[in-house]
């Protein structure tokens, strides 16, 4: 059985670290986000990447869901001595080696997909982990404060202001002459299943669904989706937010919407939202908090046996 899901953060990492354990021997090809991707102090530093790396590979900080386990911040902290910007940026030294590594290996010309292959030799994942494009793409975010309008990146306005200023818009620099990465269309096209995880559907799940060509190969797979909303608030983070800026209600049916009857064959919600029908779209009702990681294999074991019943 070939699995193929779209993932980026904390979410998407923990439903895929319960996929894989519910699901042992199948094949699974995760396709990664690379909107969220910045450069900083020279270094090339992609997030939603190394947390599904890390989190598989047993190397996270399981506590706050990134970054590296054992974590320290010695080099940050002197950096901040230097009076170095930007300073609201968590780099650990653990999580430094990667990003030297990945800055280097791009430096002397190696594309994304086979320097995340390369990284992901050392940590096992169980997974192909895949970028969505080898192409540099990143989301920026237009908000409007004191300074008048403007845009940022998205780490910036995600991390450092916390979302707490309204995103007017969000626009994935690049992608309009990006191209899947290596392997993605053919993952997806040998795919038995689909399956999106509870990632944030607006800039993680519809990030990779803007890179051109591959919202267009999903719409003839069997694809299942998991909510991430549970009675109108977000499961984790700020996707509230998000949604709010695109002009979407923060609930499970308002993204069950936004993704499409074309695109979502099953939708999978939390008890509370069993109310959400949408005309061709088989939606269950089902515990969906991902409190640890028996509770996040069983959500992926639903999705998939849910999957692989409409796949029939």
């Amino acid at each position: 059985m070939h699995i193929v899901s779209l993932a980026g953060g904390i979410g998407g990492a923990r439903f895929l670290r319960g996929l894989r354990a519910t699901a042992p021997d199948a094949s699974i090809t995760v396709i990664g986000n690379t909107g969220d991707d910045i450069t900083l102090f020279g270094l090339r530093i992609c997030p939603d990447l190394d947390t599904v790396m890390y989190t598989l590979g047993h190397g996270i900080d399981e506590q706050q869901g990134w970054g590296r386990a054992k974590e320290t911040h010695v080099v940050k902290e002197e950096l901040a001595a230097y009076g170095v910007e930007p300073q609201w940026f968590g780099l650990g030294d653990r999580d430094l080696a990667t990003h030297i590594v990945r800055s280097q290996m791009l430096e002397a010309g190696f594309p994304l997909s086979q320097i995340t292959q390369a990284l992901c030799t050392r940590w096992q994942p169980g997974v192909q982990l895949l970028p969505m494009t080898d192409d540099r793409c990143e989301t920026h975010v237009v908000i409007e404060d004191e300074r008048g309008r403007r845009a940022v990146h998205f780490q910036e306005w995600w991390i450092r202001l916390r979302a707490s200023v309204p995103a007017r818009s969000f626009a994935l620099v690049g992608a309009d002459t990006a191209k899947p990465g290596p392997g993605v269309l053919e993952a997806i096209e040998r795919a038995d299943v689909v399956i999106l995880p509870p990632s944030n559907p607006v800039v993680s799940i519809g990030t990779i669904l803007q890179i051109p060509g591959i919202r267009e190969a999903l719409l003839p797979k069997t694809v299942v989706g998991v909510s991430p909303i549970i009675g109108g608030a977000p499961v984790r983070g700020m996707a509230d937010a998000c949604l709010t800026a695109i002009g979407v209600e923060t609930s499970a049916q308002a993204v069950l919407e936004l993704y499409g009857p074309e695109l979502i064959d099953g939708w999978l919600v939390a008890e509370e939202d069993s109310a959400v029908a949408l005309d061709d779209v088989r939606v269950v009702a089902r515990p969906i908090l991902m409190h640890d990681a028996d509770a996040a294999a069983d959500i992926a074991r639903t999705a998939l046996d849910l999957a692989l019943e409409l796949a029939r």
